[in-house]
């Protein structure tokens, strides 16, 4: 079972390499890197690649660990017993299994995406290593032992807004996607965009890459904002020439709301165009 890419996804020889690590290992797969770069992306397109089902556990900041293993629901079964439902009897009625439960007793090997792990409270990661390392836990309710009948392919995501524990990084394979130079960022262009023009495509990543270079910009465009800055280019018929410039820094991109997501970047960017239009 190995990871070649796929043809809707591309993957840089080093990602390869650190899927089929994780696979060879049997460990998760901490992806990390900026967000829109791919790392939940990568999940979905492994399971396809594979053929394996696809699992998703998009952690928020109020999520625990418990719910990915089950849930008792003691409000249900308090209600049902007050209206005299017989099925109040079995406890199991009213465990809701979580997202590892159905990865541990899947018929067949599934991918699992934990995504965005660090969106949780610290200790969320350490509750987790003892199901992620031995594939078992104990639901307490029913008295039963969860084992996995088949180890899942475990995908982690960070986007690094918190430090995650040592014990929790020790199980993991690490791999982090670094930003995609010029050359990669048109292979991953043309797989979204298979018709755009040569000049608008090499006009438009000068003026994206132009503009992640700019200093002190809060959030720098992402790959995923580059492809709706293309979207609406070409939607708009927006030619080459309005990209181009003799002096890139003197024009605002059209559109450039795809590209810079908060005001203290707009501001920035036109203040350093207004001083880059001041005669010398």
């Amino acid at each position: 079972m190995r990871f070649n890419g796929s043809n809707s996804y591309i993957a840089t020889d080093d990602l390869k390499l650190a899927v089929n690590a994780a696979v060879t290992l049997a460990r998760p797969l901490l992806i990390k890197g900026e967000p829109g770069t791919g790392k939940t992306k990568l999940a979905e397109e492994v399971a396809s690649a594979l053929g394996m089902p696809l699992l998703e556990w998009h952690i928020k900041s109020t999520t625990k660990a418990q719910q990915g293993l089950y849930e008792y629901d003691a409000v249900s079964r308090l209600r049902d017993s007050q209206l005299g439902d017989p099925k109040v009897q079995d406890i199991s009625n009213y465990i809701v299994r979580g997202t590892l439960w159905q990865a541990f007793t899947a018929d067949k090997p599934v991918v699992l995406l934990i995504d965005e792990i660090d969106k949780a409270d610290i200790e969320f990661p350490n509750d987790l290593l003892r199901e992620l390392d031995r594939m078992e836990f104990y639901v307490y309710e029913t008295k039963e032992l969860v084992r996995a009948k088949h180890r899942p392919l475990v995908f982690i995501t960070s986007n690094n807004e918190k430090e995650l524990p040592d014990a929790f990084l020790r199980r993991c394979f690490f791999h982090y996607i670094r930003f995609p130079d010029k050359e990669t960022m048109e292979k991953i262009v043309a797989v979204h965009f298979p018709d755009i023009k040569k000049t608008l495509l090499r006009e438009a990543l000068e003026s994206f890459f132009e503009v992640r270079e700019v200093p002190g910009l809060k959030k720098k465009p992402s790959t995923s904002e580059l492809l709706d800055w293309l979207k609406l280019l070409l939607a708009e018929d927006i030619s080459p020439d309005t990209l181009r410039s003799t002096d890139r820094r003197a024009i605002i991109p059209p559109m450039h709301g795809a590209l810079l997501k908060n005001e203290q970047d707009v501001h920035l960017f036109e203040r350093l165009v207004f001083m880059a239009r001041q005669p010398r």
